[in-house]
């Protein structure tokens, strides 16, 4: 799946640097374009007309030379995969606060395609708080870890932090471009964030949903090559991942109106907004004025999305909702699941502690018509979401 994609290899100073120009040949080989940048320290540990010989293209390390300089903002979107290999401590620490002070933190803070990053360092810096603390930031934003190997390091010591095997990270990028390519073809609907039901022109009535787990569902869905339209409440949150056209709307008849215009042409429909279940009867033009009493509003009820489109469906299509509830979690999640004629229902709980609106984590439960349960423990929501697609994917080609 590496025939024709176009790769940065980007190396920096570490002595696994002399591992660099074997990668550059197994991804040539393999029919990669190899675009090679260096930090000044990489140069210390490899030679760059090495890998300017075995990549077939000039080597790159400076922003600017003279009256040249190189667009690293290009570099960004020329590529379909920028590879850290290998990714210094220093470096790492980089990436993970956005300093930009050489070409690879340039390309890397200009780069829209994925970010894959192969970290070597001896064990003791491994294994420091500030370095699991740099991991854990790098990967929030979305970049994915190529996993040091154990064995012998620089320091003659034995343990974790050696750089990924050439080997290894070549079959690591054909597995990803390969589950990139699983979902090509499939239109997929996703709905996010809240609604929000006006009352007057500066009120409204509405929840705490940021559309984190919409989100990351659509780019779940993106990255393993599906056409993909989000309909995203207000919310301060979005995406720009390539293959994601997002509607954005306010209401929940708006929401409605977006779903009911495009389901038809879709494959898949995840259902994850908060959606209001009801709405002011009507909406004061002015501003309504504070005064003695009470305020008593009318409200009517919104159409119900995942209904209506469980009602129009076809065998061909696999429709999930959400149920996010507070008490007899599984009876009302299965009561919804059938109710709403859906193929799936993702229960989660506000009782769980790091679940619900505003966390970057979540924990779910999904059912299915066929009887089947999986249950997700707490994990980023990124994760949650690529294995809500996993399992649908699954049940599809069942």
């Amino acid at each position: 799946m590496l025939a024709g994609k176009k790769i940065i290899l980007a190396v920096t100073g570490s002595i696994a640097a002399y591992k660099t120009p074997h990668l550059v040949r197994l991804l040539v080989k393999a029919g990669a374009e190899v675009t090679v940048i260096v930090t000044d320290a990489a140069k210390d540990f490899v030679s760059t007309l090495s890998l300017a010989t075995v990549s077939k293209n000039q080597v790159l390390g400076d922003i600017s030379k003279g009256d040249t300089w190189n667009n690293h903002v290009e570099m960004g979107l020329w590529a379909d995969a920028m590879v850290i290999a290998p990714c210094s401590a220093n470096t790492l620490a980089k990436l993970a606060v956005g300093l930009c002070d050489n070409l690879v933190t340039a390309v890397y803070l200009s780069a829209r395609c994925p970010v894959f990053v192969a970290p070597a360092m001896d064990e003791d810096m491994w294994k420091h708080a500030a370095t699991k603390q740099n991991i854990e930031r790098i990967l929030s934003f979305g970049n994915h870890l190529l996993p040091v190997e154990h064995g012998e390091l620089a320091s003659g010591l034995i343990g974790p932090g050696r750089m990924a095997e050439p080997e290894a990270i070549l079959t690591h990028l054909d597995h990803f471009f390969s589950d990139a390519a699983s979902l090509k073809g499939v239109k997929a609907l996703v709905t996010a964030g809240p609604t929000f039901e006006r009352m007057d022109p500066v009120r409204f009535i509405g929840n705490f949903s940021t559309g984190k787990m919409g989100i990351a569902l659509a780019e779940a869905f993106a990255a393993k090559g599906a056409e993909v339209t989000l309909v995203l409440g207000p919310t301060h949150l979005a995406t720009s991942m390539p293959g994601i056209n997002t509607i954005n709307i306010e209401s929940a008849r708006e929401m409605y109106d977006a779903c009911i215009g495009a389901f038809g042409d879709m494959d898949i429909a995840v259902l994850s907004a908060a959606v209001a279940d009801f709405r002011p009867a009507t909406m004061a033009d002015k501003k309504i004025k504070k005064k003695d009493g009470d305020l008593t509003l009318t409200m009517v009820k919104n159409p119900d999305i995942l209904a209506s489109l469980g009602k129009i469906k076809s065998p061909m299509q696999t429709l999930m909702g959400f149920a996010l509830e507070t008490d007899s979690e599984e009876t009302n999640a299965l009561k919804k699941l059938k109710e709403k004629n859906a193929d799936l229902i993702a229960m989660n709980t506000l009782n769980d502690a790091g679940a619900g609106f505003g966390f970057d984590t979540n924990k779910i439960t999904i059912y299915d018509r066929a009887g089947g349960v999986k249950s997700l423990p707490l994990q980023s929501k990124k994760d949650i979401a690529e294995a809500i697609v996993n399992y649908i994917i699954e049940i599809r080609n069942v």
